[in-house]
């Protein structure tokens, strides 16, 4: 019930090796100068308890995500205020495409991923995360993301 991105659209796998980059599970950074942590953005399943999610990558800014940084491990972090971001996934089986919309990043408790909240829009995956999704339309993003070739314009 959840797919995993495992880098920002950003990151090139020859930043691995630079001192200035880092990418671990939950935080990027490129160039000292790009900064990104991964939140859920989370789908409820409509007439069911389940709720399908994608992890993704936000870029926030250097004082957020130092903010974030010095609380990752600090109980009583989810009553943190939510800190601006942009989307930096590029999710399969949206068109147009997912890059660069408008988040809110909520962080939760520690050992658990931020949420990400999008801005309310008519962009389909922000009216998913609204409203909710099929088990059809879950078993379409299971075809896609199983078979990326399959062309995303007909998810």
């Amino acid at each position: 019930m959840n797919y995993t991105a495992e880098a920002p659209a950003a990151w090139d796998p020859a930043f691995a090796d630079a001192d200035d980059c880092l990418l671990s599970s939950d935080q990027c950074v490129i160039r000292a100068q790009h900064y990104f942590v991964k939140g859920l953005v989370e789908i409820p399943v409509i007439g069911s308890d389940e709720v399908f999610s994608w992890a993704v990558w936000v870029s926030l800014s250097r004082e957020n995500f130092s903010r974030a940084a010095d609380l990752w491990a600090t109980t009583g972090r989810e009553a943190e205020n939510p800190y601006f971001g942009w989307l930096t996934t590029d999710l399969p089986a949206y068109s147009p495409t997912t890059l660069n919309l408008k988040t809110h990043v909520h962080t939760r408790p520690v050992g658990e991923r931020p949420l990400v909240e999008l801005e309310p829009t008519n962009h389909p995956l922000a009216v998913e995360q609204r409203t909710g999704i099929t088990r059809d339309r879950l078993r379409e993003i299971a075809a896609v993301v199983l078979h990326p070739s399959h062309d995303r314009n007909q998810a």
